[in-house]
């Protein structure tokens, strides 16, 4: 027998062992999986399958009716209610994105450069996102109030005729995108902050060089760099904006009327205010698949946006 017979002969047997040889490494894993499995599975897989089932029955505050099917779902698509609060919704998420990610950037470019006091400057800008949710809406209802608030107080002072801010159904949602947006403009301004001192020096030494203007630079260098930092606080801020609850319900409760109900608010109105839980669990399901399918789009958006930038 040559040596390449012999080196293929003992090729062989060691593709013929290796099957054998993997499974006792799963079986030693196994128990350290399982009970993470099961706490996933316990979690969140099972409230999940729950809610869609509750979703599929005429569930009341007296416990479960009969099965419906999807009588929850049509009833759904034919709300008006639900028709209204979606679109409060799209328009609260999209501006609670946006003005945090431009004030952010903003703010990143200004404190990415060296001055006296930097750290504390820093300090003090990120202190409103370590507030808890209720205390923010206490502070802004105070601020927001037509007669004792300070808000119309400083506008007053520049001339401007006062606001009803959140008691007015024109101004309910912006008003509540301004609390949004100060407490989370620090969180976009972090994540870029981390993508700035992370550029390479090389690229804006040659184009300083070349006699390009700072405006340049950061339009040819700076944003298509830092591109992957900004889907990424994209992508939070979105789920974040999409699944607000408490800072509206706090100030608001979904008012004046149905002026800032979004689809959160909504569907605790549906569950815990007319206790049908039924209908609320459809709503659940609706809005966990808008969540879902937006993610997906961000994901993807995210990844087109880093190989732009490789």
């Amino acid at each position: 027998m040559t040596a390449v017979d012999a080196g293929a002969g003992r090729g062989r047997r060691v593709r013929a062992r290796r099957p054998n040889a993997v499974a006792p490494s799963l079986r030693t894993y196994l128990p350290f999986i399982l009970p993470a499995v099961l706490v996933v599975g316990a979690v969140i897989v099972f409230p999940w399958a729950f809610t869609g089932w509750v979703s599929l029955h005429d569930w009341q505050a007296t416990g479960a009716g009969g099965f419906i099917g999807l009588d929850n779902y049509a009833r759904l698509f034919a709300d008006a209610r639900f028709g209204e609060a979606v679109w409060h919704t799209v328009i609260y998420t999209v501006l609670s994105v946006l003005l945090p990610l431009v004030l952010g950037l903003a703010a990143a470019l200004v404190f990415n450069e060296r001055f006296p006091l930097r750290g504390l400057a820093r300090g003090i800008v990120i202190m409103p996102m370590m507030a808890t949710p209720v205390a923010i809406a206490l502070v802004w209802t105070m601020m927001f109030h037509p007669q004792l608030g300070v808000l119309n107080y400083l506008l007053s002072l520049v001339g401007i005729p006062p606001s009803l801010w959140v008691f007015d159904q024109g101004t309910v949602i912006p008003s509540l995108v301004l609390v949004e947006t100060w407490q989370w403009t620090p969180l976009v301004m972090l994540i870029v902050l981390g993508g700035l001192s992370a550029l390479p020096a090389e690229p804006y030494e040659s184009a300083q060089i070349d006699g390009a203007s700072w405006l340049q630079q950061f339009r040819y260098l700076t944003l298509p760099m830092i591109s992957p930092f900004l889907m990424v606080a994209v992508i939070i801020r979105s789920i974040d904006a999409l699944k607000s609850f408490d800072i509206i319900y706090a100030i608001t409760q979904g008012g004046p009327g149905t002026a800032s109900e979004t689809i959160n608010i909504y569907l605790y109105t549906q569950a815990f205010s007319f206790y049908d839980i039924g209908y609320g669990s459809a709503i659940a399901v609706v809005f966990f698949g808008i969540v879902v399918a937006m993610s997906l789009a961000l994901l993807w958006l995210r990844q087109r946006a880093k190989l732009a930038a490789n």
